[in-house]
């Protein structure tokens, strides 16, 4: 699997970082040119900025219910390895953590507590007044607000992962907590697992279901229907495909969004509904997806058209470039950190020509239908975090664009 991408629709499309965010190395800053592409020179392939470490006092006096609650439960361990791969690190982080594993309903209640406060301290930062340029204390006053500013954003993040992990909770659905593979489950876990497929296209509109499968028959080929044929491919190809397919569903639930709006107010571009999208034009742009002992011939088998998709080239350059775009510094490092937890830290070498080396990364054997499985929670997972992104919004404004 060379490589799987957000390039979906006629003209190539990509997932743009939001700006000033800080390159490092990664499954997100190894999705190449031909990864995920877009046609404007303005964009490049996705970075992602490193938070600081937090800590947080709860100051809520209505979180102590919560918390009061939590103490009474012997089943809080305080770890959410077992329905989630990334492990929440700040005291905001653990709290949520707690309240995922004894009891997910109150994690509404408690992310307002936990929204409310970091207000509080976001606004009594901007009250307080900096030093005069003469003291001696300036540098010191800046470094403690950098600290602080970075101990809020890390709290952010992992606010918005407890909210993302408590909506699959919701849908009756398990995340894939790990792709360790071993000599008895090659496939890392995910073959053993039972078929959540169902559950997952229950979750997305008609319109979006008909894209996403597109996705799907863009990045299996023909081994789409076949279910049990098994591919080996290393857990950086796999990384790949997971992180583009995310930054996919974020993209998706965006127009969707949009999309069943100006459906329901009968709105619609009457280009949406003139005649069949160019398939072609949809294979062309899309990277072969596997590349390793999987058929070339079959890329673009089984693609149909698709209401959401004529929708979509119905976008002027700039609308397009808005919608591929990642909203926020915080959403694009949780989709590093949540991919990175699942696979691990890829073993890549750069070599002098700048090419990515693979080869000593660790290779899992997956059925087609195991990556079907991990390609639909992906795009599920980008769909609940274009969701959850918006709403923690409306309530602590984080979002620059």
């Amino acid at each position: 699997m060379e490589a799987a991408t957000a390039t979906f629709i006629g003209s190539s499309i990509g997932i743009c970082r939001p700006a000033k965010s800080v390159a490092r190395s990664g499954f997100l800053a190894t999705i190449g040119q031909d990864f995920v592409r877009f046609p404007h020179k303005h964009c490049s392939s996705v970075s992602y900025s490193k938070p600081g470490h937090r800590r947080v006092a709860y100051g809520s006096r209505r979180c102590m219910g919560v918390r009061a609650s939590l103490s009474s439960s012997s089943d809080s361990s305080g770890s959410i390895a077992s329905i989630a791969p990334l492990q929440l690190e700040s005291p905001v982080g653990q709290f949520l953590s707690q309240i995922l594993i004894s009891h997910p309903h109150l994690v509404p209640a408690a992310v307002e507590q936990q929204l409310e406060q970091l207000q509080t301290d976001r606004d009594a930062e901007k009250q307080k007044e900096e030093p005069s340029a003469t003291s001696t204390d300036l540098v010191l006053y800046r470094k403690i607000a950098e600290v602080k500013a970075n101990e809020r954003r890390k709290a952010l993040e992992e606010i918005l992962y407890a909210l993302v992990v408590q909506k699959f909770m919701d849908a009756n659905v398990s995340l894939i907590s790990t792709m360790a593979s071993s000599s008895t489950d090659p496939s890392g876990g995910v073959d053993t697992r039972p078929s959540q497929d169902e559950k997952l296209e229950r979750l997305h509109s008609p319109e979006a279901y008909d894209m996403i499968q597109n996705h799907l028959a863009l990045i299996l080929g023909n081994r789409m229907g076949d279910s049990t044929a098994v591919a080996q491919i290393n857990k950086l190809r796999a990384g790949q495909v997971y992180a583009a397919s995310v930054m996919y569903g974020y993209f998706l639930k965006r127009v969707d969004q949009r999309f069943q709006l100006e459906k329901t107010m009968k709105i619609l571009p009457n280009a949406v509904d003139e005649g069949e999208t160019d398939i072609r034009k949809v294979v062309s742009s899309h990277p072969e997806a596997f590349s390793d002992g999987v058929s070339p011939g079959g890329l673009g088998h089984g693609l149909k058209a698709s209401r959401l998709r004529n929708y979509v080239m119905s976008f002027d350059g700039e609308t397009l470039q808005r919608y591929a775009t990642i909203r926020s510094k915080e959403a694009v490092s949780l989709i590093e950190k949540h991919t990175e937890a699942l696979f691990g830290r890829p073993e890549i070498v750069i070599a002098l020509q700048g090419t990515i080396d693979s080869s000593k990364d660790e290779l899992v054997k997956i059925s087609f239908g195991g990556l079907k499985r991990l390609v639909l929670e992906a795009v599920t997972f980008g769909s609940f975090l274009w969701d959850v992104e918006s709403y923690v919004d409306s309530r602590y404004h984080f979002v620059l664009n």
